[in-house]
């Protein structure tokens, strides 16, 4: 695929500011995209991500959104649509992880995952369609191992990529055959370069004999974004093979 395969096109980033988010953002605007990236709290590091993007000649948003909020969600696409004037390619990225015993878990420990996990990406999707339709764009999901495996101290967490999964596969069928709805299901990711701990565990248990990378994550979103339309539905997991 060619590294300038997305010039012309834009693509809205979720939690884009930092880690994952980040690495997909950068990889598009590589590709060639102009990249919008959302963020709640993390602004310096928004700012800083939209300085990389032009950086390689594309232009670059960074608006503030609550993917759980309606209102919120409305304002980012708009703001999207304003400044690039189309909607190619959304990524809902935006996520919570957190660890807890299930049977301690909370009601609002259950309820806050599940809003960013899986209310969020419905959302975004929902507000986004209109404008993906109109020029046959595509949808990629990030979904988790965690939804395919059961984690018993991330009961809430997985549950709420199960429900992305699901949800992925729902919309591909009613959004079709304009926009493409796939989804990339990353495994262990080692992020800021920590290899110990847990770490090292993972990669000892993986065929491939290492851990994922951000950068892994970000290609397996460019297949996607650059492939063939007609590859729709598919929960792909990028776990070196950890999840077999």
């Amino acid at each position: 695929m060619s590294n300038q395969s997305l010039v012309g096109k834009s693509a809205l980033v979720t939690g884009g500011a930092r880690r994952i988010g980040r690495g997909i953002a950068l990889a598009l605007a590589e590709a060639g995209a102009d990249v919008a990236i959302t963020f709640r709290t993390s602004q310096a590091e928004a700012v800083d991500t939209a300085r990389k993007v032009e950086s390689f000649g594309r232009r670059a948003l960074a608006v503030e959104c609550d993917v759980r909020s309606e209102v919120s969600v409305r304002a980012a696409v708009t703001a999207t649509m304003s400044r690039f004037g189309r909607l190619d390619l959304l990524v809902n990225n935006a996520a919570v992880f957190e660890s807890a015993p299930l049977d301690s878990l909370t009601l609002e420990q259950w309820d806050a995952v599940f809003e960013t996990n899986a209310r969020g990406p419905f959302l975004m999707a929902r507000e986004a369609l209109g404008h993906l339709r109109s020029v046959e764009g595509r949808i990629v999901n990030i979904g988790s191992l965690g939804g395919m495996k059961a984690w018993a101290g991330h009961t809430h967490y997985c549950a709420s990529k199960a429900a992305l999964h699901m949800l992925t596969q729902a919309m591909a069928k009613a959004f079709a055959p304009e926009v493409s709805v796939n989804c990339v299901a990353p495994g262990w990711i080692e992020l800021d370069g920590d290899p110990s701990g847990p770490a090292k565990h993972f990669a000892a248990k993986t065929p491939m004999r290492r851990n994922g990378h951000v950068e892994d994550v970000a290609q397996a979103v460019l297949f996607f974004a650059e492939g063939p339309h007609f590859v729709t539905g598919q929960v792909l997991a990028v776990d070196g093979g950890l999840g077999l």
